[in-house]
């Protein structure tokens, strides 16, 4: 028997309630989504909720409490037997779609060790088109696009982190590379107002808060104008920083 596929299906960035479904997915990737009946995902009470619009626009072909969903660890690494275990509907010819919580899966989200043991085991892998925070953000921040690196989270502790940015400034001088970070959203505010503190003034700082939600917004300042205007950043909503050394 064939195996079935791993299809890596994105989500909205926003809450499915705020933002309707065909504004940011393709109708191809809500046909797909709504034909599959077994799913790995990040948090099933948010997968639900994404299957329960995708229902209103594609009827599932089985129905919404038939789906099987499998969350992964939410506080542990995923070994390669428990990913194994995870595709065992595609090992029977059934293709499993992978969600994320929100965004583009296996991207700044968990995932990757359920795609690598695809690999392993022969498992095909399609990624769906779908709305990344990454690249919206970078497209339209202003900065360079042709050199990134994206760091995921930087240190908590407040001189780790004055230290982790000084660095990034510096290779992104010495690269004239786009530096990219996440907080957690109640952190928004203490990320920015740390680099706007630890770097030069005339390094360039993206903000890129909600993106794809009706209060989106993306704005580039320089350091140095970023730390008049702190107040103007959205408090508790999901936000890509970026910054470029002059």
């Amino acid at each position: 028997m064939a195996a079935g596929r791993l299809l890596l299906v994105p989500t909205p960035l926003v809450d499915v309630a705020l933002t309707p479904l065909a504004a940011v997915l393709p109708q191809a990737t809500i046909d797909a989504a709504a034909t599959l009946q077994y799913w790995i995902v990040e948090n099933a009470k948010t997968a639900r909720a994404f299957l329960g619009a995708v229902n209103a626009v594609r009827p599932l072909r089985v129905a919404l409490q038939q789906q099987r969903l499998d969350e992964l660890p939410k506080h542990a690494a995923l070994d390669a037997a428990a990913a194994a275990a995870l595709l065992q509907p595609a090992l029977r010819g059934e293709d499993v779609g992978l969600l994320s919580e929100a965004g583009a899966p296996c991207v700044a989200d968990p995932g990757a060790a359920v795609v690598a043991a695809a690999h392993e085991l022969g498992v095909p892998v399609l990624p769906l088109v779908g709305p990344s925070s990454i690249l919206l953000g970078l497209m339209a921040s202003g900065l360079d696009g042709q050199r990134f690196a994206f760091h995921g989270y930087l240190p908590q502790q407040r001189e780790a982190r004055a230290q982790a940015i000084r660095q990034l400034e510096r290779e992104s001088a010495q690269r004239r590379q786009t530096q990219l970070c996440i907080e957690t959203p109640y952190r928004n505010g203490a990320l920015l107002q740390a680099l706007c503190s630890t770097l030069r003034g005339d390094t360039r700082i993206t903000v890129a808060c909600a993106l794809t939600a009706p209060q989106a917004f993306v704005r580039t300042r320089r350091a140095a104008q970023w730390r008049d205007e702190l107040a103007a950043l959205p408090d508790k909503v999901p936000t890509l920083f970026g910054f470029l050394a002059a």
